[in-house]
């Protein structure tokens, strides 16, 4: 697709446009002039309308990208580790050890 390709405008917009053409219409303008002021509020329309898609996209690629940046660092190697270091706190060794201590001074008593 060239730049040069005329854009399409909806029904909609054309009307939109005509309808704020004629509220802001002066007296003595001409129809040619109030066609012409409506199909510049158009051009801004559909400028507007590309802008935000543009901006739209934008904002689902840098969602996508920290979607992905998210998920390979729960699967990188070094997050799993580190994940299995979090998942397993000490105190459970610290309760090991401690039956142990328990386990030998009874056998040394008895």
């Amino acid at each position: 697709m060239s730049r040069k390709q005329k854009e399409t405008v909806s029904p909609q917009v054309a009307s939109e446009a005509e309808r704020i053409a004629r509220s802001t219409q002066k007296p003595g303008q001409t129809k040619e002039q109030t066609r012409l002021i409506a199909k510049g509020i158009e051009k801004g329309i559909a400028e507007y309308k590309k802008r935000e898609k543009a901006k739209a996209r934008e904002r689902d690629k840098a969602r996508k990208r920290q979607i992905r940046a998210k998920t390979s660092v729960e699967n990188s190697p070094a997050a799993e580790a580190e994940s299995t270091h979090s998942a397993h706190p000490p105190l459970p060794w610290i309760l090991l050890a401690l039956s142990w201590a328990g386990f030998a001074a009874y056998l040394a008593l008895f």
